[in-house]
Parts: structure tokens; sequence; C-alpha cells
């Protein structure tokens, strides 16, 4: 074997491990509260998710959570909770949660790196 052919079954380095991470917005963080507490859930957590459907193949989800499970990851931020299971934190890997106001609208809106296209309807995405 010449000294430019490796070995498949040489040793190989680990593969850098990447923290998988979400982000809220302080604004996001501000009207999640809001609504949990008008919800008369002020202890409850935000959770975000991703699930198959829509136009696109993915639809984004944000429901409110009394407890996580065992498999989700929990972030805090300035005392909000919010929990993201282990096969939607790969898609929203990087993204973050903002909340935006409008002339005609306002709401949650993702803003994911990973995201190829959206639908002209906005709910869904492809990575």
């Amino acid at each position: 074997m010449d000294a430019q052919t490796t070995r498949s079954d040489a040793p190989q380095a680990p593969a850098e491990k990447r923290e998988l991470t979400v982000s809220v917005t302080p604004k996001a963080v501000l009207k999640a509260k809001e609504a949990l507490v008008k919800r008369g859930t002020p202890t409850a957590m935000l959770r975000l998710g991703v699930r198959g459907g829509g136009c696109s193949g993915f639809s984004y989800v944000i429901e409110f959570a009394e407890e996580a499970t065992a498999r989700d990851r929990v972030f805090d931020f300035d005392g909000l909770k919010v929990v993201v299971d282990p096969k939607s934190l790969v898609l929203l890997q990087g993204s973050t949660l903002d909340y935006e106001t409008k002339l005609m609208s306002h709401g949650f809106k993702f803003v994911n790196p990973n995201e190829k296209t959206g639908c002209g309807c906005g709910e869904s995405f492809t990575v």
C-alpha cells in the first residue's frame, strides 16, 4: 500500500459533535410568557417541533407542554422553559423563534437556517 492509500478499516478520528440548539428572541419570550399567563398556566413550557405534512413536507409546531419527556431537550430563556424532541431538534438546529408584528398580522415566526424552500402559505418547508 502506498502513502496515498488509506485503509477503510483504519481507526477514524471521532466526528465532531455539534451542540444542537435553538434560540428564542426576547420579544418571543415575552409573548410566550403572556400567552401562558392568559391561558392560566404560567409555569407550563413551550414545545417547539416539526411534523411531517403541509404542502412542502414539514410543518412547524408550537404547543404548550405541562412536562417534558425523558428524551426532550429543555432550554431556559429568561425563565421560559422551551422543550424540543430529538428529531425536531435536528431539523430546527440553529433556528430562532421570533415574534413579528406586521401591519395586518402578528405572531411567532421560525427563522430556520436549514430551511431550503417554503410554501406560499408560509406554513410548511423543506430541508
